[in-house]
């Protein structure tokens, strides 16, 4: 789901982008979040909680909570929301803390 029309904002959608989640091939545009390309894929559940397990999605959408935290190109607790999707990008769902590497 995306929003395709905005009584201010503009989307450019001229520049598709592949990237992959857990294995899976989707894809976003240019200019887009990571998180927004997966929920425009129909992904809600970027990870789970510490203690409780419980789903997490995208929160605040501005890099401040820990909500969207994911392993992208073997990097741990990336902000998926403020991070940039770029072309073959691996994306996968972080376990716990995420290892250090």
């Amino acid at each position: 789901m995306r929003i395709e029309e905005h009584p201010v904002l503009t989307f450019d959608r001229s520049e598709k982008i592949k990237f992959t989640f857990e294995g899976r091939e989707m894809y976003g545009y240019k200019g887009e979040s990571v998180a927004a390309a997966l929920h425009a894929n129909d992904v809600k559940v970027l990870g789970h909680s510490l203690f409780k397990h419980r789903p997490r999605g995208i929160y605040c959408a501005i890099g401040n909570c820990s909500s969207c935290l994911m392993v992208v190109d073997g990097e741990p607790n990336v902000r998926t929301c403020v991070t940039d999707l770029k072309e073959g990008m691996k994306v996968e769902l972080q376990k716990g803390k995420g290892e250090i590497r």
